[in-house]
């Protein structure tokens, strides 16, 4: 269970909620962990690069001098990739501040965040999820002004996965800007849509609500940053009950927000844009139907996914769902739940659930071209 995109209003960047359930009531602290090993010296220097990059080019964060932009990184030390994203930003933002979100009074890490001005920089390394009561830090920050790079739940990505992640900070503006720009505009001018894979094929037979971007540019966005790593395009279709066919799932998000392999793909059979049926489902991707259907009546297809990020793929992954979405592909999300647009007859009281799946991907159709071969998107 994807967390949910947030309102237009807000922007791709600003925010999310939960998708299963109320969220419980936190602590001040997030919850202990057992220690993981460091991360080989290596990927150290590779965080070092890309995080030079996004700084400079996604966020724009110059150097420090007297009059010019601070920055402050809050940080958790609990687990190896936490640890090596740390030393990354110390040697980037050798003259920022640093604060060790276990080591201060909540109090503290509020006063300072209250302390920056308009277009500094707020950097959140988290092993989990940092919560101050009723403060939701990177909308709040937002509203503060603030830049924001927000990485989370890392302790879901260990060992090996702790390096994919690196991997996908990597930041080319050449390819998420000009490739995630041409997938915009076909999006958009587009009549209908395929997906085909593994000798199914989904048809959105409608035009597409106005494609949102989340790649690394935001120069024509109210807030600077967001969590990272990006690298997606993302719509669904203007008529929702267009969307029919049938569909191979690889992996999905589960209850305990984390990526679910099925062995053998889930097919889920899609009429009027609800899912109607199953071939393969394995106990766990049923239950995340049964869910649905409990709580809100019947399963819906909402968001049609185009992610962009190539350092996943379906046999290259990380656990963290949230994370794992931008794996350059298709994914879908399955749930009444999308607040970036709004649907007559979806209220936001009754839709609770954005549940993201991805989809086994040969080929995407826009209209009649060919947008996506052999595990790249060819715009």
């Amino acid at each position: 269970m994807r967390l949910v995109k947030e309102s237009a209003a807000q922007s791709y960047n600003a925010g999310s909620i939960r998708a299963f359930g109320s969220p419980p009531s936190f602590p001040m602290t997030a919850p202990a962990l057992a220690p993981t090993p460091d991360l080989p010296a290596h990927a150290v220097d590779a965080a070092t690069a890309h995080l030079k990059d996004i700084l400079a080019v996604a966020i724009e964060h110059g150097p420090r001098s007297v009059d010019g932009p601070r920055a402050l990184v809050v940080y958790d030390t609990r687990t190896g990739l936490s640890r090596a994203l740390v030393e990354a930003y110390r040697r980037n933002l050798p003259e920022s501040d640093f604060l060790d979100f276990d080591g201060v009074d909540p109090a503290e890490v509020l006063a300072r965040f209250r302390g920056l001005a308009p277009k500094d920089l707020v950097v959140l390394v988290q092993s989990t999820n940092f919560r101050l009561e009723a403060f939701r830090i990177r909308v709040e920050l937002f509203k503060l002004g603030l830049k924001v790079i927000e990485h989370v739940h890392l302790s879901r990505m260990p060992g090996v996965q702790g390096e994919h992640y690196i991997e996908a900070l990597a930041y080319d503006p050449a390819y998420f800007r000009g490739v995630g720009r041409a997938l915009k505009g076909r999006i958009d001018a587009a009549p209908l849509a395929r997906v085909c894979g593994g000798g199914e094929e989904l048809t959105f037979a409608s035009p597409f609500e106005p494609a949102k971007l989340n790649i690394g540019d935001y120069s024509e966005m109210h807030n600077v940053g967001g969590q990272f790593p990006i690298g997606e395009v993302f719509t669904e279709a203007l008529d929702l009950e267009a969307v029919n066919g049938r569909a191979q799932i690889h992996v999905f998000g589960d209850t305990s927000y984390l990526s679910n392999r099925p062995e053998t793909p889930v097919t889920i059979v899609v009429e009027r844009g609800r899912v109607v049926g199953t071939e393969n489902a394995t106990p766990q991707f049923q239950q995340v139907l049964d869910i649905i259907r409990r709580d809100e009546g019947e399963v819906w297809v909402r968001e049609l996914g185009f992610g962009m990020n190539r350092a996943f793929s379906r046999e290259r992954r990380v656990d963290d769902i949230g994370t794992y979405e931008r794996m350059c592909g298709i994914h879908l999300s399955l749930g009444a739940k999308h607040g970036v647009y709004p649907k007559p007859g979806f209220k936001r009281k009754d839709a609770r659930y954005h549940i993201d799946v991805f989809v086994v991907t040969d080929a995407v159709y826009l209209g009649e071209e060919q947008v996506y071969a052999d595990g790249n998107w060819i715009v």
